[in-house]
């Protein structure tokens, strides 16, 4: 069952978005880019207030990257829609079980430390070459509660 409503072409789109945000990443970096996708729809908290559906997530005006590169506009594969809709209904990974942030510090090939804090949120961990950071309570308390 799915913890946020997804049409068929909002899943194809979390899946492009997925592709361009992590590939690099393999398929757990890919799922917890999904993560705080589904995270930031469920939370309604911080910069994410509103934002309810798959393409107000993505189409957030400065949220993600890859949405300037060709990358994200190319077509869904099976693999990551599968992903996609893993994340979709309600898989939920460390380091980003309650993110709402990440990042990649440093350049592609050499990735740097991960400040201890990001948007003022501390760090919950790392995968590979991605930093993951998840409110306070204080700031997002409801993204505790959506399980």
């Amino acid at each position: 069952m799915a913890v946020v409503k997804a049409r068929n072409q909002d899943i194809d789109m979390l899946a492009r978005l997925l592709r361009a945000e992590a590939e690099t990443e393999g398929e757990m970096g890919m799922l917890l880019v999904g993560n705080v996708g589904i995270n930031r729809i469920r939370g309604n908290c911080s910069d994410f207030k509103g934002i309810r559906t798959i393409p107000q997530m993505i189409n957030q005006p400065h949220a993600f990257e890859a949405l300037q590169h060709g990358l994200y506009y190319q077509s869904a594969r099976d693999r990551e829609r599968r992903l996609a809709q893993r994340a979709v209904s309600g898989e939920r990974n460390w380091p980003a079980k309650f993110s709402l942030w990440y990042f990649r510090p440093g350049s592609f090939e050499n990735p740097g430390p991960c400040p201890p804090t990001w948007y003022n949120q501390p760090l919950a961990g790392r995968w590979k070459k991605h930093c993951f950071y998840e409110p306070t309570a204080e700031e997002c308390e409801n993204v505790y509660n959506t399980f």
